[in-house]
């Protein structure tokens, strides 16, 4: 249960933030709820990589939907992904799970040091 309320608080503070902030928003939606919900080992990095990587991907897919993807095919035939939009998405929900994950870390090992555990 702590993990799907993180992952729910991870993906609305991010898109709040994302409509003020950079890319990077993700990187501070993911170290605050680090911080306040503490979780135990390799959850700490793979709760904030699942939530992000799941918003940007359905954000990168709605985005590209309207104009039938035309633009998402030549970014994805500009990068060596042959063409392919799936793997885009893929790749693009990656790069933003990567950065939330080790934001999330990062908050994890803050709020354990703020409250003196080892």
């Amino acid at each position: 249960m702590k993990t799907l309320i993180n992952i729910i608080l991870t993906v609305v503070i991010a898109f709040i933030l994302g409509l003020f902030l950079p890319w990077w928003s993700v990187m501070v939606a993911g170290f605050i709820m680090g911080t306040i919900v503490g979780l135990k080992k390799a959850s700490s990095f793979f709760v904030p990589f699942l939530a992000i990587a799941l918003l940007w991907v359905v954000n990168a897919w709605f985005m590209a939907q309207p104009n039938d993807f035309t633009l998402t095919k030549k970014i994805a035939v500009l990068l060596p992904l042959e063409g392919n939009t799936f793997l885009l998405f893929l790749v693009t929900g990656i790069v933003g799970g990567i950065a939330a994950g080790v934001a999330g870390v990062f908050g994890n090992q803050c709020r354990q040091l703020i409250a003196g555990k080892k």
